[in-house]
């Protein structure tokens, strides 16, 4: 599903949000179920000191007669607003007790302090609010504490106390008991006269802010979408298949795109060369069909295939790119004290008339070899550098497989111990394994192996650095396969490039391949 990405997966995220928000807060307004809620506020809070008192402390006072009769030194005025802060009405039956008792408690502070008086004050017109408070059990105090009787509220209607007390409270230790059936009793914010009101509800508020960073985050994706790749590069996936021989380098060239193209994401996946080019055919197949269901023209597979070699006959629409000159080596592990082997020498051993080593003969071949089984170890049926080996160096095809270990036959008619196996790395980790065992692998990874050590050819070492001079046998043109002529602007276009004549050079010579885009390598490249 290739509409499955960060960037769309963050979208589809932020506009569900964006949806939800909306419709919770349509819910929330409607349908929601509204509580009954009293709230209450500290509105003065100030010491009542004696004359002349206070001048060095935080509250200094001035008073011209008796506030609440002679106010002690230490006495505090407290102004107490509580009200129906909910668009449900409260009635007397909410509060949960019997008609002759409080139904709310006020404490201020530790008993220690105590409340000297009370009075209650109601707005003009508000008749049912005072007759409430004025009814039995009526206003009253005790110790530190308040009591006041049931008061139906209005949605907005309030009442206010102005308490005296004996000594200082804090405002936090200012505190409302009682239940409210259906609803609670809150402390809330007091409005003070440098406040202003709000233009929106805190849930408008809330969507507006929510929907407005919905909105940012969408169109940062659009604009980073629109943002346009670095020159010569492009976006997308490309999947990478074929030469396992090759792969190493390759890796590395993708690797090298990717940090220099942001938004490409090259997969490299090698399964032989000939298992590469078909898969290859097999995805245009599949990429033309859909083309024509959909009316158009050809399809273009983000696929590239490696091959070691010519690929063989196939689809018509395979279209052929030389990359580079590749170097491969036969490998003897380390216990074979053989240094170099002529061709008939080699051919020879991969024939099976030779199937033990102390029964080599001719120039070159060391005295003293040992007593040991030879032990071919091969690619298999769909390896280029295996099609290489048996073109430029048998001559022939490599004889039927008899072992799965590579260390016994399975069949007592085959005159040679020969195995198959799936990679490059495969087959130099087991030739290291076993003595008497020999190989070939691509040079690059014959270096960085362990165990093992090349062996000349007719006198001849693969040299690197001697592509193009010397006519040591082993060697073969890289190619690049695609589906036809892949588009200018898309990324096998561009990686094909990148690979063939752009940086990518660099990373193809240092693993020792000669890149046909170079003076000597067009001449090589196009003598093989």
């Amino acid at each position: 599903m290739e509409w499955i990405t960060a960037e769309n997966v963050v979208a589809v995220a932020t506009a569900l949000l964006g949806v939800l928000v909306s419709v919770g807060a349509v819910w929330f307004d409607r349908f929601k179920p509204q509580r009954k809620r009293l709230g209450y506020r500290v509105q003065l809070n100030t010491p009542l000191h004696k004359e002349g008192a206070g001048r060095d402390g935080d509250v200094m006072t001035v008073r011209a007669g008796e506030v609440l009769g002679n106010a002690a030194d230490g006495a505090t005025l407290v102004l107490l607003r509580i009200e129906n802060d909910r668009e449900l009405d409260i009635g007397t039956d909410d509060y949960g007790v019997a008609p002759d008792a409080h139904a709310l408690r006020v404490t201020f502070g530790t008993p220690a302090v105590r409340v000297l008086g009370v009075v209650a004050t109601v707005p003009g017109g508000w008749g049912s609010v005072r007759d409430d408070l004025d009814g039995a059990p009526g206003l009253g105090r005790t110790g530190n504490a308040v009591l006041v009787p049931r008061i139906a509220l209005d949605t907005g209607r309030y009442f206010k106390l102005l308490v005296q007390l004996s000594g200082p409270v804090a405002d936090r230790d200012v505190k409302v008991h009682g239940t409210l059936a259906g609803g609670s009793i809150r402390r809330n914010r007091s409005t003070t006269p440098d406040d202003q009101a709000g233009r929106f509800s805190g849930a408008a508020r809330t969507v507006t802010v929510v929907l407005t960073a919905c909105v940012v985050a969408l169109a940062a994706l659009v604009v980073r979408e629109q943002d346009p790749p670095p020159i010569g590069c492009a976006r997308g996936s490309l999947t990478v298949t074929g030469s396992t021989a090759f792969a190493p380098v390759v890796r590395e060239v993708a690797k090298a795109y990717e940090r220099d193209c942001a938004g490409a994401t090259v997969t490299v996946v090698p399964d032989g060369s000939t298992a590469g080019v078909r898969h290859l055919a097999d995805a245009g197949a599949k990429a033309d069909a859909e083309a024509r269901r959909e009316g158009g023209g050809e399809g273009a597979p983000a696929v590239l295939a490696l091959s070691d070699g010519p690929a063989p006959a196939g689809p018509p629409r395979l279209r052929e790119h030389p990359v580079a000159v590749s170097l491969f080596a036969v490998v003897v592990h380390d216990g074979l004290p053989v240094r170099g082997l002529t061709l008939d020498q080699l051919r020879s051993l991969y024939r099976g008339d030779v199937v033990r080593w102390n029964r080599l003969r001719g120039p070159g071949v060391p005295p003293g070899l040992p007593d040991r089984p030879v032990l071919l170890v091969s690619r298999d049926a769909n390896s280029g550098t295996r099609e290489v080996f048996q073109r430029r160096v048998l001559g022939r095809n490599e004889p039927v497989n008899s072992s799965r270990d590579c260390a016994t036959s399975d069949d007592p008619e085959a005159r040679a111990v020969r195995c198959e196996l799936d990679s490059t790395d495969q087959v130099l980790a087991t030739v290291a394994r076993l003595p008497g065992a020999i190989g070939y692998a691509e040079l690059g990874a014959v270096a960085a192996a362990k165990g093992l050590h090349p062996v000349a050819l007719d006198g001849r070492l693969p040299v690197p650095g001697e592509l193009g001079a010397s006519p040591y046998p082993y060697r073969e043109v890289e190619y690049a396969y695609t589906w036809g002529d892949p588009p200018a602007d898309s990324l096998t276009a561009s990686f094909l490039d990148y690979l063939a004549r752009g940086r990518g050079q660099d990373l193809v010579r240092a693993r020792g391949h000669l890149p046909c885009a170079t003076p000597r390598g067009l001449r090589v490249c196009g003598e093989d």
